[in-house]
Formats: structure tokens, C-alpha cells, sequence
């Protein structure tokens, strides 16, 4: 028997949605199930703060769980930085501190207040202040991609015809176009989050794991063992298999 793999997807500051993800994952693989979360712990929700921490002492207790690093989460770090950086993949009228980017709401889990009108040096001073040190490391020190047998967790995609070990950081965390509509065959099944859908998607050669926790809606865990899937529930394992009208 293949061991089981879960994978959760883009949490974006949904404390309540992720103890409730962990929970349906303890009920179906036990307190040591290997968990790959794919990214964007920041960002939208009202407890980014709180996210991270649920995952650092998770870490640092032993549990078996792989967190990747997604764009938003680079995009905290960079704004957190000694001369704040904005991503340069973000379009030219958009800012980490954007109500679309949900940066406004990531400084509020540490206390920083802000708004439109704030000056961004003030507020950039405020939250180097504010945020621990250690949560900054922990993301910087995330990884871009995981692999177990015939899996390859992502946050955003791969760059189809390139290879795996040639993978781009800007394209693991930001990719959309060029892989998302690309059906070819990849050398191993895509999970990823990044791309908002309803619920899990299988799209024959990768999963898009990403349900919209940022925008409200439930974040529902996948277990892989091998390339067979299925959602967890409360009632239980429900199969995710290859949506012939998504392909």
C-alpha cells in the first residue's frame, strides 16, 4: 500500500479554516500523516499572524508537514525588508499594500494598523517593529517545490518543457499563463494551489488544490497515494478524479 500524502492549499490568513483542514487530515491519516501545504499563508484573512505561528510550532514539534513558499508570502518578506521591495510580477498599478493584495490585512494580525492614506514609511517602520524576526526567517527559509514518488507540489506551476531541477523561483510561485492551459504530460502529477477554483480541481496532469480560503470559501484537503486522490470531508474521502470537461 502507497503511504498517504495530504496537501492543503492557500490558507491566506484563515486560522479557523486551517484547524479545521488539519483536523479532517488527523481524522483520515492520524496526528504523523505527511502534509505538504502549498503556500500563501498570508494575505486577505484576518489572522496571518496566527497562521504562521500554527505552522512553526507545528514544525517545530515534529509533525511531518513540508510548507512551500507561495507569492504572497515572498511578497510579505520582500515589503518587510530593510528598503521594502514590491514584487515586480505584481501589475504596474498594484502594491503589497492593496486592498486586492490583502497586505492591509496581514500587518493588522501583527497590530499594525494602516490605510490608503498612510504614509508607507511610517507604516513600513511600524511593522519592522512589530513582526518577529523569526516568522521573516521561517518564510525566507520555505522551500519552492517537494516531490514523493510520482507527485511534484508546487505553489504556482512548473514551466512546461523545462525540467524539473531547472524550475525558476518566479515561475514555482507566480505562473499562471503557459501552464495552466497546457495539457501535455509532465514528468510527475502538478500539485498546486495559486489559481482560485471552487473546490479541488483534477486537470489530468496536475491539481489545483487552491479552493479561495482568501476569498471566503472552504479549504479542503486532498490525500494523494500515488497518483489517486480524493477530497477529505466530514463524511470522508470523497474521489477526485480527472474532470474530462476541464481538460
Amino acid at each position: 500500500m502507497t503511504q498517504p500524502i495530504y496537501a492543503i492549499g492557500d490558507i491566506h490568513g484563515q486560522t479557523a479554516q486551517l484547524e479545521r483542514a488539519l483536523e479532517l487530515v488527523a481524522a483520515d491519516g492520524g496526528p504523523d500523516a505527511e502534509v505538504v501545504f502549498v503556500g500563501d499563508y498570508v494575505d486577505r484573512g484576518p489572522d496571518s499572524r496566527g497562521v504562521i505561528e500554527r505552522l512553526m510550532e507545528g514544525q517545530a514539534t515534529g509533525r511531518n508537514w513540508t510548507c512551500l513558499k507561495g507569492n504572497h508570502d515572498r511578497m510579505f518578506s520582500w515589503f518587510m525588508e530593510d528598503f521594502p521591495r514590491e514584487d515586480p510580477f505584481l501589475p504596474v498599478e498594484l502594491y503589497y499594500l492593496n486592498e486586492r493584495i490583502g497586505g492591509v490585512e496581514t500587518l493588522a494580525s501583527y497590530g499594525v494598523a494602516c490605510g490608503p492614506r498612510d504614509r508607507k514609511y511610517a507604516v513600513h517602520a511600524e511593522a519592522r517593529a512589530a513582526v518577529p524576526r523569526a516568522h521573516l526567517d521561517w518564510i525566507d527559509a520555505l522551500p519552492l517545490s517537494h516531490q514523493v514518488g510520482p507527485l511534484m507540489f508546487v505553489h504556482a506551476g512548473i514551466r512546461p518543457g523545462v525540467p524539473l531541477a531547472e524550475q525558476q523561483e518566479d515561475d514555482l510561485i507566480w505562473i499562471r499563463q503557459g501552464f495552466l492551459d497546457d495539457a501535455t504530460v509532465h514528468p510527475k502529477l502538478i500539485v498546486h494551489g495559486h489559481t482560485a477554483e471552487k473546490h479541488p480541481v483534477h486537470y489530468g496532469n496536475r491539481v489545483d488544490i487552491d479552493c479561495g480560503a482568501g476569498y471566503g470559501r472552504t479549504l479542503v484537503p486532498v490525500v494523494f497515494e500515488g497518483e489517486e486522490a480524493w477530497c477529505l470531508t466530514p463524511e470522508g474521502r470523497q474521489r477526485l478524479q480527472p474532470d474530462a470537461q476541464a481538460l
